[in-house]
């Protein structure tokens, strides 16, 4: 992998791992339509480890709490805003990672197609868009049917996190389905922006930790230590300032851009792939 696509594609995973927009789709789209070779299993471990340490950096407070609270939670069997939001970002990973031992061959073989990709960004961009008028709509007409993470309930820990598990078809976009599934639930767009950026903890974690087992049990591999940090730092800056951006400008923009932009590129994905 040259120079150029280490910087392009380690800027696109930073950007798009936090934006409604698939992180997957990109990495799969662009080096089909630029004529790169795969980036390997090495380039996925430096760029989800970026991507990973700017969410823990940014939410670190929150972070801790939720720990404190978790462990809090085992020690007295009782629970408090903190231990509750851990346990929700455990419990709604559950769905993701079942799925995902599962289906993953399957996924692997018959869903990294660019028609599917298409078929994802096209389909649950006007989810998107249905979920953030629905929620608008809702604000509009009695603003305390909006909701904060504090009030979060079991149903909307299953709901959110059976969403999440579609995430694994390229395309769908983690964050952007589990936003939808939370705006569907009343939250507010800051909050399920939140609660989506917390799932990506353990939602990164698992992919990283086999990345790291399938490298590791390869012996071959030739560690390019310089690259990978290139690749590591850039995944992070990127990410870091997607997340201060993105929810800066949420409560004013909305998920319209995003749907929009969604729909240009499934469109011209189907234009230029389609049979």
């Amino acid at each position: 992998m040259d120079i150029i696509q280490l910087i392009v594609l380690s800027i696109i995973q930073g950007l798009t791992e936090f934006l409604p927009v698939s992180s997957s789709a990109h990495l799969i789209l662009v080096p089909v339509l630029s004529d790169w070779p795969d980036q390997g299993l090495m380039f996925d471990v430096a760029a989800h480890l970026g991507s990973l340490l700017a969410v823990l950096l940014y939410y670190r407070k929150d972070l801790l709490q939720m720990l404190c609270g978790f462990t809090q939670s085992l020690r007295q069997r009782q629970l408090n805003a903190d231990s509750r939001l851990a346990w929700a970002v455990g419990l709604a990973t559950i769905p993701l990672g079942l799925v995902g031992i599962l289906s993953k061959d399957f996924i692997e073989a018959h869903l990294r197609g660019p028609l599917v990709i298409a078929a994802a960004t096209l389909i649950f961009g006007g989810l998107l868009w249905w979920a953030d008028h629905f929620n608008r709509k809702t604000a509009a007409g009695e603003k305390s049917h909006h909701r904060g993470l504090g009030d979060l309930k079991a149903f909307d820990v299953m709901f959110i996190g059976v969403a999440q598990a579609l995430a694994l078809i390229p395309g769908t976009s983690r964050s952007g389905i589990t936003m939808t599934a939370a705006l569907f639930r009343r939250f507010t767009p800051v909050e399920a922006a939140r609660f989506s950026f917390l799932l990506s903890v353990p939602a990164i974690l698992m992919p990283f930790s086999l990345y790291v087992f399938e490298l590791v049990q390869t012996p071959e591999v030739q560690w390019q230590w310089g690259s990978l940090a290139l690749i590591v730092g850039l995944s992070f800056v990127s990410a870091l300032a997607c997340i201060h951006v993105f929810l800066k400008l949420l409560e004013r923009v909305g998920m319209l851009p995003f749907v929009l932009y969604r729909l240009v590129l499934g469109a011209c994905l189907l234009f230029v792939f389609w049979p």
